[in-house]
């Protein structure tokens, strides 16, 4: 599980609010707060879930500010691919990225998983709304049916 692997490499960092909690289908339980995205809008209170969601799967890797982890993780603060269009995120968080890849002039190794089947499409749909809004980043938010359309 990729928290058990952040929690290896001392990437851990979940606040005790955000934690997770294994459940017997080896699947994480998120709490999500308040002002979910579920209905398919896209709100500021998806935003906040979103927050939720990114701390507690996202961060480890991308930084509790997306600054990411120099040659590994590449930032999501300022990150051309997260402020453009939505789809091109949806894909990345949907099916994980496996191949380098190169933001803002900086290389990037690390491999991200799949979050498609991981995450529901709602707290998918929230997270990417999150940090395409948040540290800066001017993105427009994205809806669960994008996310479920993205991933048919």
């Amino acid at each position: 599980h990729v928290m058990e692997q952040q929690a290896l490499r001392g990437l851990g960092g979940v606040p005790a609010a955000a934690a997770q909690t294994s459940t017997a289908g080896g699947e994480f339980a998120v709490d999500k707060g308040t002002g979910g995205n579920a209905g398919g809008s896209a709100t500021a209170g998806g935003a906040a879930a979103g927050a939720t969601v990114y701390t507690a799967n996202c961060s480890g890797c991308h930084g509790q500010t997306g600054q990411g982890q120099p040659g590994v993780f590449p930032p999501l603060a300022a990150n051309p691919v997260v402020n453009g269009p939505a789809a091109d995120v949806i894909k990345i968080v949907n099916g994980g990225l496996t191949t380098p890849i190169e933001v803002n002039g900086a290389k990037y190794q690390g491999a991200m998983p799949a979050w498609h089947g991981n995450l529901k499409d709602a707290e998918i749909a929230e997270v990417i709304t999150y940090i395409r809004s948040a540290w800066g980043n001017t993105g427009g938010p994205v809806t669960t049916a994008q996310v479920t359309a993205a991933a048919k």
